[in-house]
Formats: C-alpha cells, structure tokens, sequence
C-alpha cells in the first residue's frame, strides 16, 4: 500500500494526554483510489533546510507568488475562506480557481479523504516541495483531527509555526477553545495549525416522527429519552413499534464510542495497534441494535446513497447523531420536506466529531497570503459569527459561541426556528478529548469496513478480525502487531 509521509520520515507524535471538558474528531468521507507517495529517499534534510529558505525570504518582504495552492478533500474549505476573505473578487465555474485583487490565483487542489487519498497526493507533493517551482509549492493545507499529529511534528517540519507567520496565538487567538489550540501544537507546545471549528455532537430527530410516536417533538421532553444508551434502548424499542428505527445504521454511533478510548489507536513510537475495548462495545452493541431491528437494514455506512436516502422525507429513521458541520454539509441538502422539520437534543454519549485544520507549508512563497487567510477565517470573531450563522457551524470563538447559546438572532429555519447553541455548548463541556495517533483515519475507517461486513451477516466475528488486521497492514506496511481486548 502507500508510503505515508509519517512512515517515510518519522511515527508522527502521539498526544496522549485526556482533555477533560473538550474534544474534536472527524471522518469526512468521500471514496476513491489511492496512489502511491514517493519513497523516504525523495526527501532529506537539505531539502527542508532550502524550503525554510524559501519561506523566511518572502516572510522578509521578498515578492509573493503569483498562485497560492490550497490543498483540501472537500469543498467546504473553499466555501468558508470565500465567505470570509474579501480580497478574492472571483471564483471559476467549476471551483478550481479564485482570482484575488490583486491579481494573485487561489488553486484549490482537492483530493477525497476516503481510502487515505487526499493524505497520499498531499504527501506527494509536500515531498517535492523543496524542488518545486514556487507557483507549484504548496502553501495552505487542510488537515483533519484524526491525522494532524502527522503533519504538526516538529521533526517532520513541513507546518510552519505560526510564530514564523508573526501569528501569535496566545494574543491573536486567544479566544480560541483551549483544546483545539493544544492538538494543533507540537510536542514542545509551539502551534503550527489553526482551526474554525470545534465539534461538539448532538443528537438530530424529524420533528414529525417524535410527534407521532412520543406525543411531543419539544427538545427537552425528547431529550430525556435520549439521556443515555440505556434509555435510548428503549426508545428505540418504542420507534420500532411504530414502524420507525432509531438511526439509519451502525456507523452512526460509531463516533460516540471512539471518541471515549482510554489509550492512542497507536502509542508514540510503536509499531502495534491496540485496539480498545470501547470499540469492541461499539460492535458487540450495533449487533444487539441490528437483531433488535432497530436500524435500517438497507442502510450499510456512510456516505452511500442508501444514507443520503435515509436524511430525506420518505426515510424511517427518527435520528441521527451529528456535529454542526454535519447539519449543514450533510442533512440540509438531503432534506426535501418542509424546513422546520428537524430538531436537536442531547446525545446518549457526549462525543466530538470533526475539525478540519489550516496549515502553512513549510517553503510557501505566499507567506503573507496565507497568514491573511488564517486570521480571516479562524482568528476574526465577525468572521466566525457571520459562519456560525450562515452555516450553522460551531466555531472556534468562546465569546462568539456564548453569545450564539443566548441569542435569537441564531436560531435556525431548518431546525424550526430552535437555537441549537446550547445544546452544542453543553455537550462540548462534557467531552473528554480522546487520544490521538496519526493512524486514527485509517483505523477508523477500516474497523468500520471490516466490522460492517460482520454487522450485515456476510462473515463472521472473527473473519472479521482477519480482515482488519490485513487492511491496516496494507495501508501501513511498517505496522507490526494488532492487539485486541
């Protein structure tokens, strides 16, 4: 399989420290074929040594490039820095390119997430940085929670402290949620990624449904039957006599049981994966889910057009378990009822899912471009008002998320006029930040896949075991071990 630019160079850094009282994730999905990245002999010290250089001209007021390469696995990234940063004038039809006043091209390179794809051209590229001609450098990255440890270890060196991009991040943003400034840091504690978003997961149910099988769709009321697993059961069982399920498929509670690991998928410095038993509970528990019927048995993971089917007027299911980003990325454009039709309310399990990170590449010529960037779209609190309204985001400004918990002027037409802000806060307050490793994306998806097939019946338990431990070895040849609970 694919060499990874943490395989090539060094383990990425573990973060092994529980935040209590805060968390982030992600897996936003898309599917593709991967491609193979370059070997560890295509980079070498001098190579970083002539990309600082690179960098610390144009930082001293050399000229900037002419074209800023954006590299992201979706498109969201491109809609909220064009949402925020007032110097781009123009984007192309098909969204590959935004021309700024003045003059300077924003190429926005976009890879799918999915199957290690977007790491893989990421890592291609960073690897050339060195040699490369500065309008093909690359100068702004995307990286999501379940694999920027890869990118910010200092020894790896290809994300620029924000420091050398005069970003001071305990003055410039110091509103920032504490935990997010921490995973975006390096060992030493120096920052070297920012974000706009903190991920906080509720709980999202038709409106409708709740009315017909529990009389009422108030928030609260529907919350005390969510307040746990226990009572979630429960609840479920009452959905299921009426013909309802309780979520469209197993995936969809994965994120509340991964997020609540005690220990790194893999620790600093090894080469074992250890598999943690409250995965294990995620699988004994969606087969007592799935036998029960609670499910929607036609619905086989995320990301599929049997999901997508499943957020739509004529679907059974009664909820789903989403962060804000998942509201409005996910759910708003595969409604097709009437707005108004959905609430939130608690989850069973707090839980964090997503947070997709802005990070400078060592050797841009676009310094100053990419720190504008940075500060418009996570370091400006009217910036990250004006997201958190238009996109029902929650984003990473205390002061602007406290306001949003308190003020009308945030309620949604697509949640029937509810202010989902508390709920968002309340939950971020009791989660507890699980630890991360740079192979967090890949376990993640590939226990899913491999544990899925056992969900839908297809081979057995341990079938499925085998299958997971010859997919994680295939996507890192240098892991050794899997140990399991």
């Amino acid at each position: 399989m694919k060499k990874k630019l943490v395989s090539v160079l060094l383990a990425a850094t573990v973060i092994t420290g529980i935040l209590a009282g805060c968390g982030g994730g992600s897996d936003a999905g898309s599917t593709s074929q991967g491609t193979d990245a370059p070997a560890a002999s295509d980079a070498g010290s001098s190579d970083a040594g002539s990309a600082d250089a690179g960098s610390d001209a144009a930082a001293a007021g050399g000229e900037e490039g002419k074209v800023i390469n954006i590299y992201s696995f979706n498109d969201e990234l491109r809609t909220r820095i064009t949402a925020v940063y007032s110097a781009i004038e123009n984007t192309s039809d098909d969204g590959t390119v935004s021309t700024l006043n003045d003059g300077t091209e924003i190429h926005w390179v976009i890879n799918p997430n999915q199957d290690g794809v977007y790491q893989d051209k990421l890592d291609e590229a960073l690897l050339n940085q060195a040699d490369a001609e500065d309008d093909d450098k690359v100068d702004l990255f995307a990286a999501e929670l379940d694999y920027i440890v890869k990118y910010t270890d200092a020894n790896v060196d290809v994300a620029m402290p924000l420091s050398d991009l005069e970003i001071n991040p305990d003055a410039d943003l110091a509103d920032q949620f504490a935990f997010t400034k921490t995973v975006a840091s390096d060992v030493n504690g120096v920052q070297r990624a920012s974000t706009w978003q903190a991920c906080p997961g509720v709980l999202v149910y038709r409106r409708d449904i709740a009315k017909e099988v529990f009389g009422t769709d108030d928030p609260v009321e529907i919350g005390k039957k969510t307040a746990d697993w226990a009572t979630m059961k429960t609840t479920a069982e009452e959905l299921k006599a009426k013909g309802y399920y309780a979520f469209s498929c197993y995936a969809d509670t994965f994120r509340t049981y991964g997020n609540n690991i005690a220990g790194p998928w893999v620790e600093a410095g090894s080469t074992t994966i250890k598999v943690d038993q409250k995965i294990i509970d995620w699988v004994n528990d969606s087969k007592e889910w799935m036998d029960a019927g609670y499910f929607d048995p036609t619905v086989t993971g995320r990301w599929n057009a049997d999901w997508f089917t499943a957020m739509s007027s004529s679907s059974k299911v009664f909820a789903f378990l989403f962060p804000a980003w998942g509201i409005d990325t996910q759910m708003v454009p595969n409604w097709d009822g009437e707005e108004g039709a959905w609430a939130v309310t608690n989850a069973p399990l707090p839980y964090n899912w997503g947070g997709t990170y802005l990070v400078a590449a060592t050797g841009t010529d676009n310094p100053t471009h990419v720190k504008e960037i940075i500060m418009a779209l996570t370091g400006n609190q009217d910036n990250l008002t004006k997201v958190a309204k238009e996109y029902t985001e929650f984003t990473n400004a205390q002061t602007v998320m406290d306001a949003a918990a308190n003020g009308t002027e945030f309620n949604s037409a697509f949640l029937g006029g509810q202010n989902p802000y508390g709920y968002f806060a309340d939950s971020l307050s009791s989660i507890k930040m699980a630890p991360l490793s740079s192979y967090d994306q890949g376990c993640v998806e590939l226990i899913q896949n491999a544990f899925g097939d056992y969900l839908q019946g297809q081979i057995d338990y341990d079938t499925a075991k085998a299958n997971f431990e010859t997919a994680i070895k295939e996507r890192y040849p240098e892991i050794t071990e899997i140990q399991w609970p």
